[in-house]
Order: C-alpha cells, then sequence, then structure tokens
C-alpha cells in the first residue's frame, strides 16, 4: 500500500466512531503526518492530543455532539453538498458503483459517507477519477463541513434546536469543537496531494452535466 493510500485510510478511521483500536490508529497517523505532511500534523495538534488524554466515553459522547444528534454538520457528504435534491440520489448511486467496482465495504453506511468515500479514494487506481472526486465532491464538502463549526453557525443551530425541541445538548466547552482540526487537516493533505482547484457543483444548476462529464458517468 502507497503512503498516500494508507493517509486516507487512516482518515477514514479517525473519522469513525471511536474505540481504542481507533485511538492506536490515530497515534499512526500523527507518526506518518508528522513525517510526510507537518502542515497537516500542525494543524492536527488539538485533535491528537484529545484522542491521547481523553477517555473513549467521553470521545463518543464529543463524537456525536459532532456528527448525530443535534449535529454541528453531518459526514455524508453528498448531503452536505445537495441536501435531499435528486442530485444526491445520483451521486449515491454512482459511488455505490464504484465502491462495489473496488471491493470496498460500506457497512451499514451509506456510499457518501465520508469514512467510505475516503476508504474508496485509497483503494481506486484510477487517476483521473480520483482527481475528479477529490475536486468536484470531497473539498467542497469539507470546505461546507469546517464552515458549519465556526461559532456564528453552532450558535444559529442551537437557537433553532431550542425553538422547536426546547432542549441543547450542551457543547463540550474544552473539545467541542475538536474536529473541526482533523477536517482542516485533511484538506491540508488533499490540496497537497491534488492541487488547491476545485468545482463546487451545488452551486449551479449543471449537476448531472457536469458530473457526467468530469467523471465519464452516463447522464
Amino acid at each position: 500500500m502507497s503512503l498516500r493510500s494508507e493517509i486516507y485510510r487512516y482518515f477514514a478511521s479517525a473519522l469513525t466512531y471511536p474505540d481504542e483500536e481507533v485511538r492506536k490508529t490515530v497515534s499512526q497517523m500523527h507518526n506518518a503526518l508528522s513525517i510526510n505532511y507537518p502542515d497537516a500534523s500542525e494543524m492536527m495538534a488539538e485533535f491528537f492530543e484529545f484522542t491521547k488524554t481523553t477517555s473513549i466515553w467521553k470521545w463518543e459522547e464529543i463524537f456525536t455532539r459532532t456528527f448525530d444528534v443535534q449535529a454541528i454538520s453531518t459526514l455524508d457528504i453528498g448531503y452536505t453538498l445537495f441536501g435531499d435534491d435528486y442530485k444526491r440520489g445520483e451521486l449515491l448511486a454512482n459511488l455505490n458503483r464504484e465502491h462495489i467496482k473496488t471491493g470496498n465495504d460500506c457497512s451499514t453506511e451509506l456510499s457518501d459517507h465520508l469514512p467510505n468515500v475516503l476508504n474508496l479514494l485509497s483503494k481506486h487506481e484510477d487517476d483521473e477519477f480520483k482527481n475528479d472526486l477529490v475536486g468536484l465532491i470531497i473539498k467542497p464538502a469539507l470546505k461546507k463541513i469546517i464552515d458549519e463549526f465556526e461559532s456564528v453557525n453552532i450558535d444559529k443551530k442551537n437557537k433553532v434546536y431550542q425553538k422547536h425541541h426546547r432542549t441543547i445538548i450542551q457543547q463540550e466547552k474544552k473539545y467541542g469543537t475538536v474536529y473541526q482540526s482533523i477536517l482542516k487537516g485533511l484538506l491540508i493533505v488533499l490540496n497537497t496531494d491534488f492541487g488547491g482547484d476545485y468545482k463546487n457543483l451545488a452551486d449551479g444548476n449543471n449537476f448531472k452535466t457536469e458530473f457526467a462529464k468530469e467523471m465519464e458517468l452516463p447522464e
């Protein structure tokens, strides 16, 4: 396995529900990034400290608060880009085909779940496909997810939750937004490996045409 493939598998594991195996993987990722992607490693310093010092139950709680219950964001990047629009359905179908082609097991998550997409990126052998996957889908979604961690956006969500549900799960003061650092670190690695350009198809009306053209999929 190439270093690049291994790095994306590390990120995929680090963004799954935490347990002691994930903690070990994060430690291995820290060592690999420190040597090969020092800027990303520095960006993720808070996350690495968090995973070394935090109990599993507290880690689970923060993961759930971040991505599941009254979540800051979601790791289903198709939903991040397109919501419930038909475009997400097209993306799910196309990604599912690629997962099957590469033998990538999505387990109980959908094909656009970020860890599944990162594992697909680590296994796929078509460089053109990987460039398009990163530039058209992963990086635009990451930028939107990272923006959701800004305090003003979290405050807006909390007000909505309080209005409709009259309850808010209190944000952890020290590490409540710790996953922002790993997402930013991932973006640094992607920019290093694939360049900084990307197209945000979610902002236009030509998703079907562009996605078919760029990824050579039937419209």
